[in-house]
């Protein structure tokens, strides 16, 4: 999903910092929650393209079937990019922070080279 990023003045720039970031992820979606329902705490990576915001969770226990073996983790969950230049917020799955970064480098990639 990416986000409307025109204004009557033209196209907004992207933040500038971290925190800036942060509060427009927090402007625009809901506060990620922990299975007992407190706030997850909100992560922000910058990096060259932009800032990653990703939700931090406590460890769980890994459930294990009948025999002991480890059951697969529950899917769901994302993390966003804010892009540097123009403000776009981008969801990707909710990957560790340096393969998201990874996955929207190839994405960016793949739409450059599609634009020509």
């Amino acid at each position: 999903m990416t986000s409307d990023n025109s204004s009557p003045a033209g196209p907004r720039t992207g933040p500038t910092t971290p925190q800036e970031a942060l509060e427009l992820v927090r402007s625009r979606f809901g506060q990620p929650r922990n299975t007992d329902g407190s706030p997850a705490p909100l992560q922000v990576r910058e990096f060259d393209l932009g800032y990653l915001v990703y939700a931090t969770y406590p460890p769980r226990v890994t459930p294990v079937d009948a025999d002991g073996r480890p059951l697969p983790a529950q899917p769901g969950g994302s993390s966003l990019v804010v892009a540097k230049d123009t403000g776009t917020v981008s969801t990707l799955p909710n990957y560790p922070p340096q393969q998201a970064i990874a996955l929207y480098r190839r994405q960016q990639d793949r739409r450059k080279a599609s634009e020509g």
